[in-house]
């Protein structure tokens, strides 16, 4: 898929998604008189599993957050009354945290990194000779990376 589609379509979800939550998460004075809430997103839609969703909600209620509701297996809206914002745990995890597991930067860091691994490895292991070049063997560095992207994306998936 060509990469300009790819990231036009990754934008339009995205701002598809915020317009989704600004629909659900409109609240009146009232209902903000003493609380404040968040949102928990999933790069992997981990939250299909229970007990991800139990670990989650522990951790935030270490800081005072009560989950809400369960939007789908990537989003979890949080609430606190805004008195609890002393009980800030101190154990390694953000009150204020909006993403949980992976982030999504770290998938294409892994494929940039294993690319540039195979590349390098191609270069020396081919580079024996003054006639020889890497370029016959870009399909398998292709082919590499994906297989390595999928392996990834499987082992997040499961966690």
């Amino acid at each position: 898929m060509n990469p300009a589609i790819h990231g036009a379509i990754i934008a339009a979800r995205k701002r598809q998604q915020e317009e989704e939550e600004q629909k659900l998460t409109q609240y009146n004075a009232e209902d903000l008189n003493g609380w404040e809430f968040k949102i928990v997103h999933s790069t992997f839609g981990r939250f299909r599993n229970a007990e991800v969703i139990s670990r989650l909600m522990e951790e935030e209620a270490r800081n005072g957050w009560e989950m809400v509701e369960k939007f789908d297996d990537y989003r979890i809206r949080f609430k606190r009354r805004t008195d609890k914002r002393a009980l800030h745990s101190g154990g390694g995890v953000d009150p204020y945290r909006t993403n949980y597991g992976t982030s999504q930067i770290i998938l294409p860091l892994v494929a940039v990194g294993v690319a540039l691994a195979l590349a390098a490895a191609l270069f020396f292991l081919k580079n024996d000779s003054a006639e020889s070049s890497a370029t016959p063997y870009l399909p398998f560095v292709i082919f590499g990376v994906i297989t390595v992207l999928i392996v990834v994306m499987i082992v997040l998936r499961r966690k």
